[in-house]
């Protein structure tokens, strides 16, 4: 895939590219496998907004992609790539000797025609194959890789994104993440061999406000730009300081900034064997 940039004829337009979409094979999605997507705005289950800015947004359907893919030593055949408007790389419906079919998704050389396999035992290597990892060629690029075994993929799903399997020792795989880190998952977790589609998604240059709030983004002000009734940081004569006394707070007055908020729970620490890489410049 690359990215299309048209003539400069408005503002918005002269900062901005779109994806090309000269992979896609097939543009309406197979009506077996979509579910209509409800809007939650940022709300959780009792309607409490946990997440601000958001809200809108076009409306889309969600494709129930196979992340497990659980029907081992099935051959199945690409019966097309497709558009996903719910992550970045590209989907491929799949079929069986049966006709049942299914959403997977799409290796960066995947096309039409291809046959794949997900097995527990070992297989050929090939991109798309999917199978655990300790019977995986060291070196190799994987994806769409799983946590716990039986659980499905979790890790590595972005679009470009491959995870390097460096070595295999007792129970453990040690893998190279997109981030850097190298991290331990269980020899008996499935990973699929090969790089997801759509590398050039991150390329994508969104050029103005209404394309964000197509994507159900509204907009963000800083709470120094408020009324001191809004924001602790809000008030004063132009842009004032944010109080260095008090320190930075939320819009509810809560320490911000560098203050842990998540819960603790049970730390999966242990199997990291090396921390990402810092993008700080120096």
């Amino acid at each position: 895939m690359a990215v299309t940039k048209y003539k400069p004829t408005s503002p918005g337009r002269r900062h901005s590219s779109v994806q090309d979409f000269s992979d896609i094979t097939k543009t309406k999605p197979e009506k077996s496998l979509i579910t209509t997507k409800k809007k939650n705005s940022g709300r959780n289950n009792v309607g409490k907004i946990t997440i601000r800015h958001r809200g809108g947004g076009t409306k889309r359907f969600y494709r129930h992609v196979d992340f497990a893919r659980i029907n081992f030593d099935i051959p199945l055949t690409v019966m097309a790539i497709e558009y996903d408007p719910n992550r970045g790389p590209r989907i491929a419906l799949m079929e069986d000797k049966d006709g049942n079919k299914s959403y997977i998704l799409a290796e960066a050389k995947m096309k039409v025609g291809d046959v794949v396999v997900s097995s527990k035992k070992k297989i050929e290597a090939k991109p798309g194959n999917r199978m655990p990892l300790e019977f995986i060629p060291s070196s190799l690029n994987v994806y769409n890789v799983e946590m716990e075994p039986g659980k499905g993929g979790q890790m590595v799903r972005g679009a470009g994104n491959s995870a390097q399997l460096m070595v295999i020792e007792g129970k453990y795989a040690q893998l190279r993440l997109p981030s850097t880190e190298v991290r331990l998952f269980a020899k008996e977790c499935m990973a699929t061999v090969g790089q997801l589609s759509n590398s050039d998604y991150k390329l994508v240059r969104w050029g103005k406000a209404g394309r964000m709030r197509y994507k159900g983004f509204r907009p963000t002000v800083t709470g120094k730009n408020m009324n001191a009734v809004d924001h602790p940081h809000g008030g004063g004569e132009g842009h004032s300081p944010i109080g260095l006394r008090r320190g930075p707070r939320t819009k509810w007055g809560k320490p911000a900034l560098g203050v842990k908020t998540r819960k603790p729970k049970q730390s999966s620490s242990k199997f990291i064997i090396s921390r990402r890489k810092s993008k700080k410049k120096k």
